[in-house]
């Protein structure tokens, strides 16, 4: 099995506002081997109840990845945009087999 590459826009902090909260700007990163695949009517139906947020794909990230796949951060494949829904989720590594061990869910981003 062999995933595809998806351009995942890393937040990054460049500065602090006036009353010191962070500024920060999306950074495209692309991002090989990922595997992208139906959500289970369980994600669906959690990523509703959770969020209030209707979960089209999941996405398989590599042991090897170490960028910040959070909430709300923009991800392409495919040819269109999806927004990350909620906390990824991590398995350890020794006891996932192959190369994928964090789970993150996606939602249309129009």
């Amino acid at each position: 099995m062999k995933g595809i590459k998806v351009i995942l826009y890393e937040p990054v902090q460049v500065g602090i506002n006036p009353i010191g909260e962070p500024i920060c700007e999306e950074r495209p990163v692309e991002v090989e081997n990922v595997l992208v695949g139906q959500p289970t009517e369980q994600d669906v139906k959690e990523s509703l109840d959770l969020y209030g947020k209707k979960a089209v794909y999941c996405l398989g990230i590599p042991k090897k990845d170490y960028h910040k796949w959070e909430a709300g951060s923009r991800v392409e494949f495919f040819g269109e945009a999806f927004r990350i829904i909620g906390k990824p989720i991590k398995g350890i590594e020794q006891l996932v087999p192959g190369p994928w061990n964090l789970r993150v869910r996606v939602e249309s981003y129009v």
